[in-house]
């Protein structure tokens, strides 16, 4: 029987550091208010002339290398992405034009931080039902272009980044997508959405002073629902995939906010030291944060072959999701 698998990672986030101290030159907040609420130290910036899909391109490129794959080998693009380049059309098109691969077909995930998980599920589908052979998933955002830089309730919590993967085919029974679980709740969408841009408030000078195109979050119910759901989604995952929470060798959760990650390991009773965190570096990256922390173990060499990794996410609409992968 054919299984998808993680064939390798890659990653790439943008030069620029924009450190706590130096938002409380320009907000009324300090490094110990966020370090201590959200565990975040730093964030990324992408440059005006540098969008999404550039960010998704230079993982890609970095996961193609990692993975020792040529890109004519790819035959299928899925970015998952809220912070695309355009409206439409999806940033995969243009990505897949940047990478050289014009015809090759490719399409946008928008399931915000669960983005990646989702698209996930569908390589590993595309992968298994031999519709496609090996397929590259990326999770890319930019965040800091849709924030409120003046309200500190949400502009400390994002940054930039992109994570790659390929999906592809394998007969080792020792590695795999192992399970995928997935779930949405559009009742929850105006507890962490954008509200302008879209057909129910088009762009106008209205809306733009009334702020609208930024970021909004219920900070305290979207915390509430993201520890329950990802645990719940977690547990899930590892059930169908005939293993334990204490059989896993390391856990990407989605790299939000510290306190999160810590209250799911302790009800789960998983130790610190099985956490991939790095959201102190990168901040939230939304759809990137579980493929850039991956990418990254992965060239450090924490995480390796063989190793059974648990990941899971929650996000705007909510959606949220989670997947057993061993490399």
């Amino acid at each position: 029987m054919k299984r998808a698998c993680i064939l390798g990672a890659g990653f790439y986030v943008p030069e620029k550091i924009i450190t706590n101290f130096d938002l409380e030159k320009k907000l009324d907040t300090t490094d110990e208010w966020i370090s201590q609420r959200t565990g975040i130290k730093q964030r990324r910036q992408a440059s005006k002339d540098e969008p999404t899909s550039d960010l998704g391109v230079k993982a890609a490129l970095n996961a193609l290398k990692n993975s020792n794959i040529k890109k004519e080998e790819i035959d299928f693009v899925i970015t998952a992405t809220v912070t695309g380049d355009y409206p439409w059309p999806a940033t995969a098109n243009i990505i897949t034009d940047k990478l050289g691969l014009n015809g090759v077909p490719s399409l946008d995930v928008s399931a915000a931080c669960t983005g990646f998980i989702y698209a996930l599920a569908v390589a590993k589908s595309f992968v298994e039902s031999n519709m496609y052979k090996k397929v590259l998933v990326i999770g890319a955002e930019e965040f800091t272009k849709i924030v409120n830089w003046s309200d500190r309730a949400t502009c400390v919590l994002f940054g930039d980044g992109a994570g790659a993967v390929i999906v592809g085919e394998t007969e080792n029974e020792n590695c795999g997508i192992l399970s995928t679980y997935l779930g949405s709740d559009g009742s929850k969408a105006e507890l962490l959405f954008q509200p302008a841009g879209g057909v129910v408030h088009p762009l106008n000078r209205e809306i733009l002073e009334k702020e609208l195109q930024y970021v909004k979050m219920d900070g305290k119910e979207v915390y509430k629902s993201a520890v329950f759901k990802m645990q719940e989604a977690l547990e899930i995952a590892v059930k169908n995939s005939g293993f334990t929470i204490n059989d896993i060798d390391f856990f990407i959760f989605h790299q939000a906010n510290k306190r999160i990650i810590d209250s799911i390991s302790q009800k789960l009773n998983i130790p610190e030291e099985k956490n991939i965190v790095n959201v102190d570096k990168y901040a939230n990256t939304s759809a990137a944060t579980i493929p850039i922390a991956l990418a990254e173990a992965m060239e450090s060499g924490k995480i390796k072959k063989g190793m059974l990794l648990g990941l899971s996410a929650m996000g705007g609409g909510f959606t949220w999701g989670a997947a057993v992968v061993r490399l």
